[in-house]
């Protein structure tokens, strides 16, 4: 059981594992095999999965992973076309896609579909050929993407887990939050106020998460609240290395913090950890074209109580239009609700991605650029609006001296 706070590895940071296939090939019951518990209902009756179920856990010799299972890819009727674009959707964040197929029968059309797109998509992938325990003929020589299991005797599972822990993408560097930016006793202070949309008693993913990687560099966090900076900053000896703040208290924070101290946002700070950074500092631009009616679309990676100053649906729409002067027309989504067709949209705004891992905000920003309908996201746009978005920038100096030769904007 994996545990809450510091120490539990955050479900976009875990390695994304997706089972796929027809209704009735095993699916659920090849996830509650590899789990080694009964995480999915099973049934002899097609298409008993309806919606994909998603589940934080560690798997030997994995480690931490999410596990998700999908619906039957040749589900049929209106409502069944629904569950296979949910199930297509999945692949977006995955890192590894299990096709599974039953042993002995011929590959069907549809499955046949799922490689092209996992191909497409540059998704590693395995054919499970499940209930191999049915043949009678002796089972070839697993190679190449294929391997022969059964999920009711148990046969091959561990060598499965093997497999997929032998194609777990490898990344040349891995990424930081922050501790690439700090050396060991740098003090680094932390302005978080209490947010009342999160759960009593607990600070914000983002806020945890830098914690723990100020922690991890053996620099020194100082976490205060907005209306105790000041005190803190007056308190200190030594200067601080940097100041991150939460978003929407940017302006109070930058108007407190002296000028030869780096200031940024937990935000911003997320936008580099996803990948897309460079091109939300260039999408903000689009605001200061906004007209009357042009579409902006506003999004969030989870899904949370909203309060009456909520910030993606009340205080960021008033901000624009206090800046732009315009009334432009603002939806909103959240979780996994992105959708396909962003045309329509002038600009659009995301949250820090701290729900999502990294393949699924890199998807969503390739979809926003594809479609002429660019993504910035929450700390950038506030930190544009109020004019400083070069000084929020500062804690990235190679970032920042690519985004001054482009437009001069900042």
């Amino acid at each position: 059981m994996d545990n809450l706070g510091l120490n539990a590895v955050p479900s976009a940071n875990r390695v994304h594992i997706g089972f796929f296939g027809l209704r009735n090939a095993g699916k659920s019951s090849l996830l509650n095999a590899v789990a080694g518990q009964e995480l999915a209902i099973v049934s002899k009756i097609k298409g008993t999965t309806t919606d994909p179920v998603f589940k934080a856990m560690e798997i030997l010799p994995l480690g931490p992973v999410v596990i998700i299972d999908t619906p039957g890819i040749d589900d049929v009727g209106k409502l069944g076309a629904e569950r296979v674009r949910s199930a297509k959707r999945v692949m977006n964040r995955i890192d590894i896609a299990l096709l599974v197929t039953t042993a002995g029968t011929v590959q069907k059309a549809a499955e046949e579909e799922l490689i092209r797109l996992f191909n497409e998509k540059e998704i590693p992938y395995l054919v499970v050929k499940n209930k191999c325990d049915t043949l009678s003929d002796p089972l070839p020589a697993d190679g190449g993407a294929e391997i022969f299991v059964s999920a009711k005797t148990g046969f091959n599972i561990n060598l499965l887990k093997e497999r997929i822990a032998a194609i777990i993408p490898v990344k040349a560097e891995t990424p930081r939050i922050i501790g690439d930016l700090i050396s060991p006793s740098d003090i680094v202070i932390l302005v978080t106020p209490i947010d009342t949309s999160a759960p009593k008693g607990r600070l914000i993913l983002p806020q945890q998460q830098t914690i723990r990687d100020i922690l991890e560099a053996g620099a020194i966090a100082l976490v205060v609240k907005e209306y105790e900076l000041k005190d803190a900053l007056e308190g200190l000896v030594k200067k601080p290395r940097m100041v991150i703040t939460d978003s929407q208290v940017f302006e109070k924070v930058s108007a407190e913090v002296p000028t030869d101290i780096p200031l940024s946002s937990f935000s911003i700070l997320f936008a580099r950890y996803k990948g897309f950074l460079v091109s939300a500092v260039k999408a903000v631009t689009r605001l200061d074209s906004i007209e009357d009616g042009d579409k902006i679309l506003i999004c969030e990676g989870c899904t949370h109580h909203r309060q009456c100053d909520d910030i993606g649906t009340v205080k960021i729409p008033r901000w624009i239009r206090d800046y732009t002067g315009k009334t432009p027309d603002f939806s909103n989504t959240a979780g996994s609700g992105f959708p396909d067709d962003l045309s329509e949209y002038k600009l659009i705004i995301h949250c820090g991605g701290c729900m999502l891992n990294e393949r699924e905000m890199l998807f969503r920003e390739k979809s926003a650029l594809s479609q002429n309908a660019p993504m910035t996201n929450y700390g950038i746009l506030i930190a544009h609006i109020q004019g400083i978005l070069k000084r929020s920038l500062s804690v990235f100096p190679l970032i920042l001296a690519e985004l001054e030769n482009y437009g001069g904007h900042l």
